[in-house]
């Protein structure tokens, strides 16, 4: 069931088009990413299903809602983590949680997620004195107060250190396993990879791709590369017409052949049949970083 609705999204500035024609749906409990470059229309996207801008053109639902419209029911079951957000430089990180969860009828204890997030050493601590970690993390909290039902997370992780960004994506999925959808824009191609049920490419204001991570790196030409050192000299040409081979290269001894897992299978054949020997042998699968490539023509 869909809790997220957007069909035939349009929005301009100043007549040129940031947002043309966007459709998609999230199921409940579904991570969905949005990718794209800078620019794309991921930020006006989700500020249109956050409520925060009015489409030119087309509709948003979430949860039935109109964002526009149901302001006030739409507050109640979503939560935001907007790219940039400010509070008042002189307000503590704990008067910033408890003004939040005033802001509720249900909220959720704000102490496990200062804890879950680092926040706990900090409650004294006022706004204007936290680093970008600190606010980042403290923002994504404060989205969550409210228990919402979906929350939009808008660069999630930007500004974290490793080990902070693996454990924000901890939260998130517990987040989810608890029955919370999220919809997710980031430009960190392994966090996108790693979190997302299904991500959607926005290029140029449109979508291009909208599929799982694993469906949209098997679109990628040459989503298995096998490399090799051969023992002895291999005819040209040959490992050309093994099937679904997208590319040979040499790389001074070493050679390069993506395609398929059936090309690396038959490499290996050709090899075995002419009795060479495959030395430093390698077979590497195509990332979601090559997908982005390939299906924007930009680099992640």
């Amino acid at each position: 069931m869909a809790i997220i609705e957007v069909s035939g999204l349009r929005k301009a500035y100043a007549g040129k088009k940031a947002v043309d024609g966007v459709s998609f749906d999230i199921g409940e409990g579904e991570i969905f990413g949005i990718l794209g470059p800078n620019g794309a229309g991921k930020t006006t996207t989700v500020e249109c299903v956050a409520g925060l801008r009015r489409p030119d053109a087309g509709s948003v639902r979430v949860a039935g809602y109109d964002p526009a419209a149901d302001r006030d029911s739409v507050t109640r079951v979503l939560g935001v983590q907007l790219q940039e957000s400010e509070l008042q430089p002189k307000i503590t990180v704990r008067e910033a949680f408890e003004l939040y969860a005033a802001c509720y009828p249900d909220p959720a204890d704000w102490r496990p997620l200062a804890e879950r997030l680092g926040l706990t050493d900090k409650l004294r601590t006022r706004f204007a004195k936290l680093s970008g970690g600190q606010k980042q993390r403290l923002s994504i909290a404060l989205a969550l107060v409210g228990q919402p039902a979906v929350v939009i997370l808008d660069e999630l992780t930007t500004g974290l250190d490793p080990r902070a960004r693996r454990d924000t994506w901890r939260l998130i999925q517990d987040i989810r396993d608890s029955g919370v959808t999220v919809l997710l824009v980031t430009h960190f191609m392994e966090e996108a990879q790693r979190l997302c049920d299904r991500i959607a490419l926005i290029d140029k204001g449109r979508i291009t791709a909208l599929d799982t991570p694993s469906g949209l790196i098997g679109r990628t030409a040459g989503s298995t590369a096998i490399s090799f050192v051969p023992s002895a000299p291999l005819e040209a040409g040959l490992l050309a017409e093994l099937p679904s081979v997208v590319s040979v290269t040499h790389e001074n001894d070493r050679i390069v052949v993506h395609g398929t897992d059936e090309t690396v299978n038959g490499v290996l054949s050709l090899l075995a049949g002419r009795g060479i020997t495959a030395h430093q042998l390698r077979v590497t699968e195509a990332t979601l970083d090559d997908a982005y490539l390939d299906l924007t023509g930009q680099d992640a």
